[in-house]
């Protein structure tokens, strides 16, 4: 657990077990607790490095002036200068899927693998829309629950896990989203996805890709995924039955299986 100063400002990282670098990349809402969950399994062969984007988590928040992804792709580059890590695979979910693609596009030589959930090519018009229905809602925390929670699950799993669900909700409305530093950074961490588009540089990423879709995702839904796949060489593609957009939640142990397999997998000695 640490700080790395990046341009005056610190981004906080973890580093969990020795081995195989993983990097693992938060969605908009996350941070490194949201992977407390994963860090045994994920660690226990591997290099785990978790990292807090600016206005997440522990590290600092960025309010001199308005910035998109580029900003967070330099800071990645950065920390992974500092540490030194050679061909790590990088892994990323929403939001954080978007940075690691827009990284993999501008560095292609700094990583091996590539894993993708649930994320896109660039940030459309339905995304857009959905991420100025977060911000007009970010005035009441009830309202920003209602607004940016259940849409993250699939029904099935939101209905099955209600008392945890409701549980969950009295927990983020009274001690999460009622925090102004933290809903100012969710507005503009949304604000910076906004001109996000790799659309025309699929083709720059030669890292081998896993591109990861689940089957009831209304943010990112398949075809997201499915155009990443066309635009990727020799990108795979799983699609998660049953799931929705936050899959490492709803389906863990796959999420785990998926990164571990893939990261580690030596693709060079397979002959078909």
């Amino acid at each position: 657990m640490a700080y790395f100063d990046f341009n005056g400002k610190k981004i906080y990282y973890e580093i969990h077990g020795e081995g195989r670098p993983i990097v693992l990349l938060n969605g908009i809402m996350m941070s490194t607790l949201s992977w407390k969950m994963f860090v045994e399994s994920l660690s226990a062969n591997n290099k785990l490095v978790l990292l807090d984007f600016f206005d997440q988590g522990q590290s600092d928040q960025y309010t001199e002036e308005p910035y998109n992804q580029d900003l967070q792709v330099k800071a990645l580059k950065a920390l992974l200068d500092h540490l030194n890590l050679e061909a790590p695979a990088l892994a990323g979910i929403s939001y954080g899927g978007n940075v690691a693609l827009k990284f993999a596009v501008t560095y292609p030589d700094y990583i091996d693998r590539l894993l993708i959930f649930n994320a896109s090519a660039k940030t459309g018009d339905w995304l857009k829309e959905m991420g100025q229905s977060w911000i007009m809602s970010a005035k009441d925390p009830a309202h920003f629950y209602n607004t940016t929670i259940p849409i993250i699950y699939s029904k099935m799993f939101y209905d099955g896990k209600s008392k945890w669900m409701q549980e969950r909700k009295k927990f983020l409305v009274d001690n999460i989203f009622n925090n102004k530093v933290f809903l100012d950074g969710i507005i503009r961490l949304i604000q910076s996805a906004d001109d996000y588009n790799i659309e025309d540089e699929m083709s720059k990423i030669t890292a081998k890709t896993l591109i990861v879709a689940s089957q009831y995702d209304p943010i990112t839904p398949f075809s997201d995924q499915k155009q990443l796949h066309d635009g990727i060489k020799d990108s795979e593609l799983v699609i998660l039955p049953d799931c929705g957009h936050a899959t490492m939640y709803e389906n863990p142990v796959l999420f785990t299986t998926l990164i571990l397999g893939f990261a580690n997998s030596k693709f060079e000695g397979l002959k078909i």
